[in-house]
């Protein structure tokens, strides 16, 4: 298959030639960066230019975040993808790098996963450089194109000099495809108690474990998931982690769906188990969701940051991702989030929330204690300063029915809430900007509340495009993009209950790209 390579090469720079003159956007990707373009997000990390969806191969090493990601640099919307990079000292601030990975003739750079090999198990390591390894597939455009089934095949590549350039291993594929259309984002983590290095493959609607010694020679040891868990689409992007939770040791199988989402589109879900280093087994046959919102998907961990489960998805939703209104870039991450894994009513259920690292962006601070909302609170007024990049945080001792309204002078509104009949948080946007360019943005998003106590803690995380809402502690989390033609410039917050706030916090928000 892969002995002629000439025949391949002229016919993937034909493909490539092809794709880039059918999908280039009618916009200039050229020119300066300022990073305050229309929509464009100041506290969540954006391309410079051009198309970005998954992250890949999350990894801390030698005090720096990396953050490789699915990036087609030649338009704005999806095409043949490339590894992009991004490194950071904080998981806040951004700093993106020369791609990576570029495609090769064994096919286009998919999702993957990257590993600090320490022990050099994979013998790529040089004059006592330690190595590290990325594992991705590759997705090969010609045998697509010629109708087979196994297009889909997993490689390596490695860097000594702390992830600035890689070389692809020249016994790629390491991993070959058995004949499924989908076989596809290996993510490896090492397995201490086996000595072995396990891979976790989404293979059409289920995950499939590998184990390796090398990183090199791939063993199958089960398959999980085809009776449990939504079924709407196909499964992509799983990871495995553990948490010690009360001295226990309790797995987490993080696995995206596109479609098959709560509310429409892609999605995350997750389950809780236990892993042996052979089979995943769940406690219970509940399907849960990461996020509740439209616009986290494909979201992963770092590997190599110890007890801390740090992770990052993409914000956004493949039923609308290549159309929203953005010109010279596309797609933005989601903030970096802290992932834990607490014991409610008897069972595990998966929390998030924003790092604290966060709070270095913080600048204008002002407090509220004991607001009745029986009279709306309009925090505009009291603040005095700019809502459209913001942090709130709100508690009460007996949560009722109450929503938070973002708007601005052309009449646009998001609005976000509780809903106490429903016993459900809501993201509503259907007048919220921007709306006519994919029929089924404009929606209410909703979310069931996961704990029964009357108190309630919320965080909402603002930016120019986009709400995060975090609530009961990290428990119920919704992600949702957000176009207004106009900066939203005023924030009620209204209840028809007699629901008292007993504090709230508003802080205005730095730029991560100019630090105003």
């Amino acid at each position: 298959m892969y002995n002629n390579k000439l025949r391949y090469k002229i016919q993937y720079l034909v493909l490539h030639l092809l794709f880039i003159g059918f999908f280039a956007n009618a916009q200039s990707l050229s020119g300066g960066i300022e990073y305050n373009e229309q929509y464009r997000p100041q506290i969540h990390f954006t391309p410079k230019k051009a198309w970005m969806n998954d992250p890949n191969g999350l990894i801390y090493f030698n005090k720096t975040y990396h953050m490789f990601f699915q990036h087609y640099p030649d338009s704005t919307v999806w095409g043949p993808m490339h590894w992009g990079h991004a490194e950071s000292k904080d998981l806040v601030h951004w700093v993106e790098k020369p791609i990576a990975l570029y495609p090769d003739n064994l096919g286009y750079i998919y999702s993957g996963s990257a590993v600090i090999d320490k022990k050099n198990t994979s013998g790529f390591g040089k004059l006592g450089k330690t190595p590290l390894v990325s594992i991705f597939t590759h997705s090969n455009p010609i045998l697509r194109k010629e109708g087979q089934d196994n297009y889909q095949y997993q490689s390596l590549a490695y860097s000594l000099d702390s992830g600035n350039t890689w070389t692809k291993y020249n016994g790629n594929p390491v991993l070959n495809n058995p004949g499924i259309k989908d076989f596809r984002d290996p993510k490896v983590s090492w397995f201490e108690q086996g000595r072995k290095w396990i891979m976790t493959l989404a293979t059409k609607d289920r995950v499939t474990f590998y184990s390796s010694i090398n990183l090199k020679e791939w063993h199958k040891e089960s398959e999980f998931g085809n009776d449990l868990g939504a079924h709407g689409g196909v499964w992509e992007c799983p990871d495995l982690i553990s948490f010690v939770v009360n001295g226990k040791k309790i797995w987490v199988l993080i696995v995206s769906i596109n479609p098959g989402g709560p509310n429409g589109g892609s999605a995350t879900q997750y389950f809780v188990g236990d892993f042996d280093g052979h089979q995943f087994s769940t406690f219970d046959s509940k399907t849960r969701w990461v996020d509740y919102g439209t616009d986290n998907y494909a979201g992963v961990t770092f590997f190599n940051t110890k007890k801390r489960k740090l992770f990052i998805g993409w914000m956004s939703n493949w039923q609308y991702a290549n159309k929203v209104p953005t010109t010279s870039w596309r797609s933005a991450m989601t903030t970096t989030r802290e992932l834990s894994l607490k014991k409610i009513n008897n069972e595990y259920l998966l929390a998030s929330k924003p790092v604290k690292e966060y709070e270095q962006l913080n600048l204008a601070h002002s407090s509220f204690k004991n607001i009745d909302l029986t009279d709306d609170f309009d925090l505009t007024k009291k603040i005095k300063t700019s809502i459209d990049r913001s942090r709130i945080q709100l508690t009460s001792d007996y949560l009722k029915s109450f929503s938070i309204i973002l708007s601005n002078d052309l009449c646009e509104q998001l609005i976000l809430g509780y809903n106490e009949s429903q016993n459900e948080f809501y993201i509503d946007r259907t007048k919220s900007g921007k709306i006519d360019f994919e029929k089924g943005f404009s929606k209410r998003i909703t979310s069931p509340r996961l704990v029964n106590n009357n108190k309630v803690d919320l965080t909402l995380i603002i930016d120019d495009s986009s709400v995060e809402l975090f609530t009961d502690d990290g428990l119920t989390v919704m992600t949702a993009l957000c176009f207004p033609q106009k900066k939203y410039n005023n924030l009620k917050l209204k209840s028809n209950s007699n629901f008292l706030i007993n504090n709230l916090d508003y802080w205005s928000l730095k730029s991560i790209w100019n630090n105003n």
